[in-house]
Formats: C-alpha cells, structure tokens, sequence
C-alpha cells in the first residue's frame, strides 16, 4: 500500500464513529425540528378552522 494512503487511512478510519455520530446527531435534530413544525402546523390550521367557524357564526347571527 502507498504509505501516504496509508497514513490517511491512519488518520480518517479512527474518526469515523465521530463522524457517524455526528451525522445521526444531525439527522435526529432534523428530524425533531419537522415533528415540531408539523404539530405547530396542525394546531395553526385547527386555529384557522375555530376562527373560520366563529366568523361563520357571527355572520348567520348578523343576517337574521
């Protein structure tokens, strides 16, 4: 094997459990931080629905 290959391979082979653990940390933040903006969508959109309903409400009172 080429020694300066080998000096890599050395160097980056003992990394690689950061690496990887780095990589899962990364991917879990992400996928945590799409629950939370999903769950924040949902109750917009249920808020949205209240709201819509209420204005309904308001109107039909007003027009009888």
């Amino acid at each position: 094997m080429d020694p300066i290959l080998a000096e890599v391979y050395s160097t980056v082979l003992p990394a690689a459990p950061f690496v990887i653990g780095a990589y899962v940390g990364i991917w879990i933040a992400l996928a945590a931080y799409v629950f939370v903006l999903a769950r924040r969508s949902k109750r917009t959109e249920r808020d949205f629905d209240a709201l819509r309903q209420a204005l309904a409400n308001r109107e039909e009172k007003l027009e009888h």
